[in-house]
């Protein structure tokens, strides 16, 4: 009897059998790959650092605003331009700023002139009362005369009453004096006529309205570049109206919009990195955690949501980090405030503070732009006293 002979259909089938499992176990040896490339990449990565692309770089936007009302004739700067602190951006019409402080001037020579004349009102007050004196000490004398020679009938009765008139007039006239003289001391005061009140007010006025005039230059407050310019010329602007705004570039910074359950361990001064898609992944930045928002962005909102309605759905809440930045990465790679970054906060040391432990030691901002050297106007308002006071009253006023 013959042996059984393989059939066709019998080897196919073998062979797609072998093939399957071949094919199956390259399937889970793949799996097994990827669940071990995943489990690394887990363990190095996302276990030690959280990340978002909800981020975008910030900074100041410091306005320009006038002091004083006026027409604007000039404008020094215009936008992308650099500009200096203290460094003038709009000059504004002077015409009626130096009428008003022409016009202060006069009146603080005017009323140095009627303080003058109160002193010397005074003086003369202070002579009268001498006067007076000496009439009353010389009525007395008169009277004291003719009462001691009354008795042996050498002086008539009706003399000795005119004496005696006399010297009751003579009280009474130095009474007045002496009450005008006070009234007078009490106009001039102790003080010379430079430190008079009446003199200090209007020394008040004239130094008001020469910074007026100074204020009709707007300086620039920070260094940096001018981001808006809203100025235009010949526009009539008041005071507190925006003119420009100026971005330093050293004070640019990004806001990462985190997930609420990405902050569990983020700590201020955790490091970050950071790529902009300004430059793509060929230029990473570096910095650092500084603070943490005390609400969500929904809770700052101009219209917050209303969850107390009946079909209310749970949504995953985004809360502020700021990032601070390297300056020197930011003066290589300068960045503009609004830019898309993606970031990468390093949170393996989770020992820091959610919170600022102390109020900051100094300012986040200053400018002495607006510091105006006065000793210009002081010594201007010391000659126009100096020209209107007697060299007698200005010694006085030294003593």
């Amino acid at each position: 009897m013959d042996a059984p002979v393989a059939t066709p259909s019998a080897s196919t089938a073998q062979l797609m059998q072998r093939r399957r499992r071949s094919w199956l176990a390259a399937l889970a040896g793949a799996l097994g790959v990827v669940a071990v490339l995943a489990a690394l990449w887990w363990w190095l990565y996302a276990s030690r650092y959280q990340s978002t692309d909800d981020a975008y770089v910030a900074g100041d936007l410091v306005s320009v605003m006038p002091q004083v009302s006026g027409t604007v004739v000039a404008i020094a700067a215009d936008e992308t331009d650099l500009v200096d602190a203290g460094q003038e951006l709009v000059r504004l019409d002077a015409t009626d700023a130096r009428i008003v402080l022409a016009d202060a001037e006069q009146q603080l020579a005017r009323t140095v002139r009627q303080t003058r004349t109160v002193f010397d009102n005074r003086d003369q007050l202070a002579a009268v009362v001498g006067q007076r004196r000496a009439d009353l000490d010389r009525a007395l004398a008169d009277y004291d005369r003719r009462k001691d020679v009354a008795a042996t009938g050498a002086v008539s009765s009706e003399e000795l009453g005119h004496a005696r008139d006399a010297l009751s007039a003579a009280r009474d006239a130095l009474r007045a004096a002496d009450k005008n003289l006070a009234a007078g001391a009490a106009l001039a005061g102790r003080s010379g006529v430079a430190d008079h009140p009446d003199v200090q007010a209007a020394a008040t006025e004239v130094e008001r309205a020469w910074l007026a005039l100074q204020r009709t230059s707007v300086r620039a407050p920070v260094t940096g570049y001018v981001a808006r310019r809203s100025v235009q010329l010949g526009e009539r602007i008041a005071p507190g109206a925006p003119l420009m705004a100026i971005v330093p570039p050293e004070r640019l910074r990004v806001d990462a919009n985190f997930k609420e359950v990405q902050l569990k361990h983020m700590r201020i001064g955790q490091p970050a990195s950071l790529t902009a898609d300004l430059y793509g992944g060929q230029v990473e930045f570096h910095g650092a955690v500084v603070g943490l928002g005390l609400g969500t962005g929904a809770a700052f909102a101009l219209l917050p949501a209303q969850n107390a309605t009946g079909n209310w759905i749970k949504v995953v809440q985004r809360v502020p980090v700021r990032i601070a930045l390297d300056p020197r990465e930011l003066a290589a790679h300068p960045l503009r405030i609004g830019l898309s970054t993606r970031v990468a906060v390093d949170v393996r040391d989770d020992s820091g503070a959610q919170l600022a432990q102390r109020p900051r030691p100094e300012p986040v901002l200053t400018t002495r732009a607006y510091d105006i050297d006065r000793r210009e106007i002081a010594a201007r308002i010391a000659q126009i006293i100096r020209e209107n006071t007697p060299e007698r009253s200005a010694q006085s006023s030294l003593r």
